[in-house]
C-alpha cells in the first residue's frame, strides 16, 4: 500500500502527551477489557467475559466530569498524517457507501483518555464509543500487536484496524449497535449473547475489506492498493482472532467466550468484503443464522 498526504477532512483530535485522571465508567471498551483480562493477566475466560458483562451494562453511561480537548486539525507527524489520510479515505468510500453518512470523530491519545464510555486505557487496543460517535487510537499499539501478537507490520494491515473501528460507527448509524446491545442485556451472558457480539466484530471486518475495495477510487491519488496487501491484513486477522489469542496465553480454545471470532473466520470475512465491494455482502448475523 503506498499513500501520501492530501486532503485532509477525517476530523481528528490529537490528545497524545495530554495527562488526564482516570474516569470511573465503562462502556464499549468493555469488551476488549474481557479479551485483555484473558490474554493479558490470564484471567479464566469465564471470569473475563462476566468483567466485560458488568462493563457493557454501564453503555451509555455518564462519561468523566473532567473535560479534555486537544488540538484539533491535520497531525504532522508521520502516524498522525498516516490516520488522518486513512480517516479521510474511509469516510469518503462510506459517504458513497451510505446515505446521510456522518463523519466520526477520531481522537489520538497516550496511555489513558477520556471518553463519552468512560476513561479509555492504551491496554484496551483501538476502539470505538458510540456515545460519543468517536474512534480512539493509542498508535503504540501496533508495535504491541506486531511484537506481541504477530501482526503485520505493513501500513495495509494497519488501516485494516482503522477501518475495522469506522465499520463500527457505520454499524451505529444504521442501528445495528443499538439492536445487538440491547439483545445482549436481554440474554445476559449466554452463548447466543456472545454470537450476537461475534457477528457485529465480523461485519465491522467485512466492512474493512468494502473500504480496501474501494480506497483507491475514492482517493484522489493518495492510496494506492497493491498486489500483497490483502494478504498483509489477513495476517493480522488471523493474529487477533479470538482462538489463536487464547492459545497464545497458554488458555484452552473456548468459543463460547469468543467475542471477535475466530481466526478463519475474521479472515473470511475481511476478504469476503474486500472481494465484494459492497456492504450488502456483509450480513454476518443471517450468516450465522441470527436475527436482528
Amino acid at each position: 500500500m503506498r499513500w501520501k498526504g492530501g486532503r485532509a477532512n477525517s476530523n481528528i483530535e490529537d490528545r497524545r502527551g495530554m495527562k488526564t485522571k482516570a474516569a470511573a465508567g465503562g462502556g464499549i471498551g468493555a469488551i476488549v477489557i474481557a479479551l485483555i483480562a484473558i490474554f493479558v493477566f490470564k484471567q479464566p475466560p469465564d471470569k473475563a467475559m462476566q468483567m466485560g458483562s458488568q462493563l457493557s451494562s454501564q453503555f451509555g453511561g455518564a462519561g468523566s466530569s473532567e473535560q479534555q480537548q486537544g488540538e484539533r486539525g491535520t497531525p504532522e507527524d508521520r502516524a498522525g498524517l498516516f490516520v488522518d489520510v486513512i480517516g479521510t479515505n474511509v469516510n469518503e468510500v462510506w459517504a458513497r457507501e451510505m446515505r446521510g453518512y456522518e463523519k466520526p470523530l477520531t481522537v489520538l491519545y497516550t496511555q489513558g483518555t477520556n471518553t463519552g464510555c468512560g476513561f479509555g486505557k492504551a491496554a484496551m487496543g483501538p476502539f470505538y464509543c458510540p456515545a460519543d460517535n468517536t474512534i480512539y487510537l493509542d498508535l503504540g499499539f501496533w508495535q504491541v500487536m506486531e511484537d506481541q501478537l504477530g501482526a503485520s507490520g505493513a501500513d495495509f494491515a494497519r488501516a485494516y484496524v482503522i477501518a475495522h473501528e469506522f465499520g463500527h460507527h457505520v454499524q451505529t448509524l444504521e442501528g445495528t449497535s443499538a439492536k445487538v446491545h440491547q439483545i445482549r442485556r436481554s440474554a445476559g451472558g449466554s452463548p447466543k449473547a456472545n454470537q450476537y457480539q461475534v457477528a457485529m466484530e465480523l461485519q465491522a471486518d467485512c466492512y474493512a475489506g468494502v473500504w480496501a475495495a474501494n480506497a483507491e477510487d475514492v482517493s484522489g491519488g493518495n492510496i494506492f492498493i497493491e498486489a500483497g496487501d490483502l494478504r498483509e491484513g489477513l495476517k493480522t486477522a488471523s493474529a487477533i482472532g479470538d482462538d489463536t489469542l487464547q492459545k497464545r496465553a497458554g488458555q484452552r480454545v473456548s468459543p463460547e467466550s469468543f467475542t471477535h471470532g475466530s481466526s478463519e473466520q475474521r479472515m473470511e470475512w475481511l476478504n469476503r468484503g474486500f472481494e465484494a465491494g459492497n456492504p450488502s455482502a456483509c450480513d454476518t448475523f443471517r450468516a450465522l443464522g441470527l436475527t436482528l
